[in-house]
């Protein structure tokens, strides 16, 4: 992509993670910017990320490749004091870095003017989509002069996702950095079934499956599909003497950039996450990846399993698989096009089963009330 990017021409990129997409776009903005001058509240390139993580991410590779350049650039998420924001904008920046919340926030306030833009990034586009931020996009595809050279990128190509690349891309050369919705070939997977749809049991199996990694596992991420669970499992392996923490959106931005530089800097070893708060995080060095859940959306788990095997390295993920979760998994198979090597535990889980026994005869004495049956991985 960056020979494309520095003739000046809009890229629709299909990229997973870990293919170096980030600096596909940093390398090629720095290069273009190298002359001209910002004005004061006219950034000349914005890029656009869904999440505060991964703006910030491209906010550090951005301070790195623009090193020994007179290029400035601000980073725009929320959760941080607006006030420095709006302070750095004031002064003039080449590039702005953005969440499309902070941003639309910041221009009805008219502390920013994107008319100066001339390179426009859009990172993991059909992330955007999930977490609801199209409009947004839109309008800010609306903000920008429409002579602009545009760099998108998306890890799958959804309908909504395709439209908005015919409306607001010129003649896009497409770069697919890898097949759409498939799993690295660096990556062993693994699948663990687990008998009873009990969160319990598979409590017991993630741990089970940490111990027996042993020192082969240097870190690893544990992925949930609710924030609920997220803080739960995480809890829970702590509490059974592992180094763990949870991310993920409902806790303090400070507390979540803090967890995630002690995962980078190796001084925590496994981070319980949700779906968005890990999407696309550059973690180079990822050894393993549990599915605690099977995601609802199978290409969630190329996207998780994606965090491991990066840059030519190996790295194993698992899934574990209870009763409940048999849909979900028949779109994941279905979409990788292979069935994970199957591995047995020799666990006992009749104490989980003894947890849901015991909840429905709590749930009869207090007046016939509705037993919850077993929990679903929804």
């Amino acid at each position: 992509a960056i020979p494309v990017a520095l003739a000046g021409q809009d890229v629709l990129g299909i990229a997973q993670t870990g293919t170096g997409k980030t600096a596909a776009f940093t390398l090629p903005m720095v290069d273009r910017l190298a002359s001209g001058r910002s004005k004061a509240r006219m950034p000349r390139a914005l890029v656009l990320a869904p999440t505060r993580e991964l703006a910030d991410q491209v906010a550090e590779s951005f301070a790195k490749y623009a090193k020994g350049t007179k290029l400035s650039w601000a980073l725009l998420i929320g959760g941080v004091s607006m006030a420095d924001q709006v302070a750095k904008l004031d002064r003039g920046v080449d590039v702005l870095i953005a969440t499309p919340g902070r941003l639309i926030d910041l221009f009805e306030r008219s502390k920013v003017l994107l008319t100066g833009v001339s390179i426009m990034v859009v990172d993991e586009a059909d992330r955007m989509l999930d977490m609801g931020f199209i409009p947004d996009l839109e309008r800010i595809f609306k903000m920008t002069p429409p002579k602009k050279q545009t760099l998108f990128f998306s890890a799958t190509m959804p309908p909504e996702i395709t439209r908005l690349t015919q409306q607001f891309l010129r003649n896009p050369v497409r770069i697919e950095a890898s097949r759409p919705a498939t799993t690295a070939t660096t990556i062993t997977q693994h699948i663990v079934r687990v008998p009873i749809s009990e969160p319990k049991a598979k409590r017991m199996a993630l741990r089970q499956l940490i111990d027996n990694a042993g020192e082969a596992m240097t870190n690893g991420i544990v992925f949930c599909n609710r924030k609920s669970e997220v803080d739960i499992v995480a809890k829970s392996l702590k509490v059974h003497g592992h180094d763990a923490a949870p991310i993920h959106g409902d806790l303090d931005q400070a507390l979540r950039m803090k967890t995630l530089a002690d995962f980078r800097a190796g001084t925590l070893k496994l981070l319980v996450a949700s779906d968005v708060a890990a999407r696309g995080l550059d973690i180079p060095a990822v050894s393993h990846v549990f599915n605690y859940d099977v995601p609802h959306h199978a290409d969630d788990y190329v996207h998780r399993i994606g965090r491991t095997g990066r840059a030519g390295r190996t790295g194993d993920a698992y899934v574990i698989v209870s009763p409940s979760d048999a849909k979900n998994l028949d779109k994941v198979i279905k979409l990788i096009g292979q069935e994970p090597k199957e591995e047995i535990l020799d666990l006992d889980y009749s104490s989980a089963e003894g947890d849901s026994a015991r909840r429905r005869e709590r749930d009869k004495e207090r007046g016939g009330g509705r037993s919850r049956g077993p929990e679903r991985s929804r």
